[in-house]
């Protein structure tokens, strides 16, 4: 019996309305045993309730992982994302995020300054406009336009953190890789979060403050699509974390999508785009800078692996919440 003429039939015993709303909840009851969300790091189980309760309501992954990420951006005790990033070497703070849905929509700001939800500018960027990227004023003009308020990102701790670093003098970004150590010890680095909804349609998001003490102007791979996050919806999703220079290098989400693509497991593909960059630049140089990968495929299947250890994956889908402990390629 198909749904119309099951409503037929069962149209004389309840009104319509009720029994819409019965189907309704019937359907996401039994979809939603594949429901699942992931981020980086432990520190992001917060973020993945806000965007399983997303889910639970019916809402599409593309909503979740948007809700999601909101939750750190708006946190001042993050010193990675958001309202109390770390600034670059100038202490100005500047977020760079992307968003990517099922159907291959994307959107994307870098260098936004004074804008505590950068993802949501990005997803406006998707939606509202033809292009798929906005950077600096131009991104700061375009939030302004839609209704986004100004506001200091610069807390008294960031602060307090930036002047303490001018005092060694060390002004090239790349040699900060032990500070951004010390960032994921107290809390976390950028957020990349995925999701896969009753429908099974699978989006991402990645947000960031980017690296800390970084030159005025300086994207890593966060914001980039194929970088720091890639969604495809017949195969599965990924996003990044770590030195974005490197995973720019390597197309990182995408290797590790394509991966998926020819079979692989979600850890085996992200093992593979790290063994891609050690490959590329050879173990010593490895050594120094950290790569984590999250991914999941559109059997609601998981995995990540990291370049060196303590990387993690927040997990949330219908048994609950749970960390996962990474391997690592060193």
């Amino acid at each position: 019996m198909n749904r119309r003429k099951f409503v037929q039939t069962i149209g004389a015993l309840a009104p319509l309305t009720t029994l819409s709303k019965n189907l309704s909840a019937f359907e996401g009851n039994v979809s939603q045993k594949k429901s699942i969300v992931i981020s980086t790091w432990s520190g992001n189980t917060k973020a993945n309730e806000k965007a399983w309760e997303q889910l639970i309501a019916g809402k599409s992954a593309l909503d979740a992982v948007h809700q999601g990420v909101m939750v750190p951006e708006a946190d001042p005790e993050d010193m990675s994302v958001g309202l109390g990033g770390l600034p670059d070497r100038d202490g100005i703070v500047t977020l760079d995020a992307c968003i990517m849905d099922h159907a291959g929509n994307i959107g994307a700001v870098m260098g936004l300054e004074n804008i505590v939800h950068a993802i949501s500018v990005a997803r406006l960027v998707m939606e509202k406009t033809p292009h798929v990227q906005l950077v600096g004023d131009g991104a700061l003009q375009f939030a302004l336009e839609h209704g986004f308020e100004k506001e200091n990102l610069l807390t008294s701790k960031s602060k307090k953190a930036w002047k303490a670093w001018l005092k060694q003098s060390q002004y090239n970004p790349m040699t900060t890789v032990e500070e951004i150590e010390k960032r994921i010890e107290k809390n976390h680095d950028t957020i990349g979060m995925l999701a896969i909804d009753s429908f099974s349609n699978l989006s991402g998001a990645c947000t960031t403050s980017g690296m800390a003490y970084k030159l005025h102007g300086r994207v890593g791979d966060s914001p980039i699509i194929g970088a720091g996050l890639y969604v495809d919806n017949e195969v599965g999703a990924a996003s990044a974390t770590g030195v974005g220079e490197e995973v720019v290098r390597i197309c990182g989400s995408h290797t590790v999508v394509e991966a998926m693509r020819y079979g692989h497991s979600p850890e085996e593909a992200c093992k593979i785009a790290l063994e891609r960059l050690v490959k590329m630049k050879g173990k010593p140089y490895c050594q120094k800078v950290q790569i984590g990968f999250i991914a999941l495929n559109n059997k609601g299947e998981t995995g990540c692996y990291s370049l060196l250890p303590n990387f993690t994956m927040a997990v949330r889908n219908e048994e609950g919440s749970n960390v996962i402990s990474s391997k690592s390629l060193l």
